[in-house]
This record gives structure tokens, sequence and C-alpha cells, in this order.
């Protein structure tokens, strides 16, 4: 029996990933997340960036997300990750509230997306 993935984790940080392959990967995660016993929410490491170029993945990832709103509940950025947080709070209450280290660790090298 499959244990039903609630939320998945990717890295496409390390090694980074080139903006249009990363973009595959989350349009395939969210038609997988369609199916029955696909993931509702991901939870993307896409890393900090370089000195020279800070946040390229972050802001891939994310604009990826807000182009799909209407397949979107929410984007967390992992700066907001944090029991205070009304969108954490809703999303640990409908996908379950397994123990994160990245949650409260104000940390910008992930992203959180929740599927409708």
């Amino acid at each position: 029996m499959n244990e039903h993935v609630v939320i998945r984790t990717v890295d496409i940080g390390h090694p980074p990933m080139r903006a249009d392959e990363a973009e595959f990967l989350l349009d395939e995660t969210l038609r997988v997340s369609a199916s029955p016993g696909g993931p509702r929410a991901l939870k993307v490491i896409h890393g900090h960036g370089t000195p020279d170029r800070p946040g390229v993945l972050r802001e891939v990832v994310r604009n990826w997300a807000y182009r799909r709103g209407k397949t979107i509940q929410a984007v967390i950025p992992g700066e907001e990750y944090d029991l205070f947080h009304p969108a954490t709070q809703q999303l640990r209450a409908a996908c379950g509230s397994d123990p994160d280290p990245d949650l409260g660790a104000a940390n910008p090298g992930i992203t959180i997306i929740w599927f409708r």
C-alpha cells in the first residue's frame, strides 16, 4: 500500500537547475497533484543564490506559482513560514503538522506552495 504524500520536497537549488528545468519540474508536480494520491503541497528548496545572482531560483519559483493563481491555494515564502502566519496555520491543519525543521526558521532558501 502506498503512503499518501501530502507535502513533497523538491530541491532545485543543489545543484542549481536552469529556470526552464525548474518550471518543468514544478508543472509536472502540479499535474501529479491533481491526481488521487498526489501531493497537496510542495516545499521547494531553491537556495539563497550566489553573491552575484542572489535569489534567482527563488524568483523563478515564486513567479511560477503566482502565474498559476487559480491552481494554487497559497504561496508561503520561507521567510514567513511560521506558526504565526495564517496560511501556514491553514496548510498545517489541512495537510498535517509533521515536524519540519524549516518551520519558524525564516529560511529564504525555501518556498512552500499549497495546491488547491
